[in-house]
């Protein structure tokens, strides 16, 4: 086939399999020590499993402990340092994010697979933000507003919360610890942030920015390791204030359990089924290059991935047509080639998810496979996570495809008979993160954006794609209302204080006639 092919000729070099493998720490207290039994873990790059990039303290309730206890610490202080000056740290993160732009993207693209690019995004995604949180520095802005009573005065302001617990995907690996780190240090609180087990590399080097640019220790700790033996007891422990987590609705509605008996805040993100519609009127053209990104990008292991393509009964065969035609196109194979488009998926139990889907589309949906649809594993890419970019025509609305979670380089093809069947078609899962139209019809455009059930809407151009000075986050499954991004980040990281000033000399009582 041709893009098993292509993908041959572009292996992981030999040099890069033998490179000597580092040994990292956890960072708690301004310090780098190790997990306090000694035990390690090991991370492999998914493009060639040869290749260990480095290993890692495998960290314990002992471990969350000392984080908690320096974040705790740190805390009195910190909320007091004038948030203006906490913003010229947060520059100074980006500044330092920028210089070391190149080197953090490749040593993602190896602990995470997808393409240079994409890589180079992600870390471009976290310097926007912390230049975007930087600039709340000087504001973080409550209300003034008038009292009802006379030589009254009233207001608002933000306060900080305490010790904030995060835990993040191995998907942007340092995109997203952006999102709830920059905004929860800005706003005076300390965090305590557990990483991926896939993807810890990208984090240590996130912290190293906040280290190199000089903030208190103990505002930012990191302890890496697994969920139960790591996330767990950050997610329980009693000093930790708010959980942050993004990741699998699963986990997450366990999450939202814990923490809701603990009263605790609780920020989630967790999964999408997102929708492209494609009306009759559309640039074809266009769609299918917003499809072959939507749906393929970042090996289609985004929560905002374009898993499902509503199509227009009238368009159906030709836009199927040529998105599978381009899918068999992509060159797909080691994110560290430039002339790759397609890395690997994270490793072998995700595979085999991804892989089990597809076959379900085969099987029981009696959906039709139009491209893709196995494991890569020819010359050097059998040492790796490969998986043919897949196209399904012809999926039942309510396929198992067609609602489930593939978080693979896998999307369906689904007719509808018109822009309502469309609209109905799209809201009919169990998430509301992210969905696009395409359509020359301004007035469809905009009864799309009113009528689709997400938190992210686009118009001519596909479900990902998201900035960072808007709100992130979607409704139903995907999440419990919280927003990521944006000044509405900030929610979460905050709490509402309101403030009465009388200055009459006298006892005045609101709502009461003497």
């Amino acid at each position: 086939m041709a893009k098993a092919n292509a993908a041959k000729k572009s292996s992981p070099s030999k040099s890069t399999a033998k490179t000597q493998a580092a040994q990292y720490h956890n960072f708690i207290n301004g310090q780098w020590v190790p997990a306090a039994s000694g035990a390690t873990f090991e991370n492999r790059n998914p493009a060639d499993t040869r290749d260990l990039v480095g290993t890692f303290a495998d960290s314990a309730a002992e471990d969350v402990d000392r984080a908690v206890a320096a974040a705790r610490e740190a805390y009195p202080s910190w909320r007091l340092y004038p948030a203006p000056k906490r913003a010229e740290l947060v520059f100074k993160v980006a500044d330092i994010l920028v210089r070391r732009k190149d080197e953090i993207s490749r040593d993602m693209t190896r602990e995470m697979g997808k393409v240079l690019k994409e890589t180079g995004g992600d870390t471009q995604e976290a310097i926007d933000m912390a230049y975007f949180v930087a600039g709340e520095g000087r504001r973080l802005y409550g209300h003034t507003t008038t009292s009802e009573l006379k030589n009254k005065f009233a207001m608002s302001v933000r306060d900080s919360v305490g010790v904030c617990g995060l835990i993040t995907p191995w998907n942007f690996p340092i995109a997203i610890p952006s999102w709830k780190i920059l905004p929860a240090i800005l706003a005076g609180n300390t965090v305590v942030i557990k990483p991926a087990e896939d993807t810890p590399l990208s984090v240590v080097n996130f912290v190293k920015a906040f280290e190199e640019a000089g903030l208190p220790a103990g505002v930012v700790n990191m302890v890496t390791g697994f969920g139960a033996t790591a996330g767990a007891p950050l997610i329980k422990h009693p000093t930790v204030r708010v959980v942050s987590f993004t990741g699998s609705t699963a986990t997450g509605r366990v999450i939202s359990t814990e923490t809701a008996a603990l009263g605790k805040r609780c920020s989630l993100e967790m999964g999408g089924k997102n929708c492209i519609i494609v009306m009759d009127d559309a640039n074809l053209d266009l769609a299918v290059e917003g499809a072959l990104w939507g749906a393929f990008g970042t090996s289609g292991q985004r929560c905002t991935a374009s898993s499902r393509m509503i199509v227009h009964k009238k368009v159906v065969k030709k836009f199927t047509a040529a998105l599978a035609e381009r899918a068999k196109g992509l060159r797909v194979g080691p994110g560290l080639d430039l002339k790759n488009e397609v890395g690997p998926v994270i490793n072998q139990k995700q595979m085999e998810k991804i892989l089990g889907y597809i076959e379900i589309g085969k099987t029981k949906d009696k959906a039709k496979l139009m491209s893709g649809g196995e494991r890569l594993t020819e010359g050097d890419l059998k040492h790796g996570y490969f998986i043919a970019p897949t196209v399904f025509g012809d999926v039942a609305p309510n396929a198992v495809i067609a609602q489930e979670e593939i978080f693979g380089p896998v999307t369906s093809v689904i007719t509808c008979d018109s822009f309502e069947n469309a609209i109905e078609i799209a809201n009919g899962v169990e998430y509301g993160l992210s969905a696009s139209i395409y359509t020359a019809d301004v007035n469809r455009a905009f009864t799309a954006m009113r009528d689709l059930q997400t938190g992210i809407c686009y118009v001519n151009a596909p479900t990902i794609g998201a900035e960072v000075h808007l709100p992130f986050g979607g409704t139903k499954g995907t999440g419990n209302g919280h927003r990521e991004g944006g000044i509405e980040a900030f929610e979460i990281f905050t709490e509402w204080k309101s403030l009465y000033i009388d200055y009459s000399g006298v006892l005045q009582k609101a709502q009461i006639e003497d």
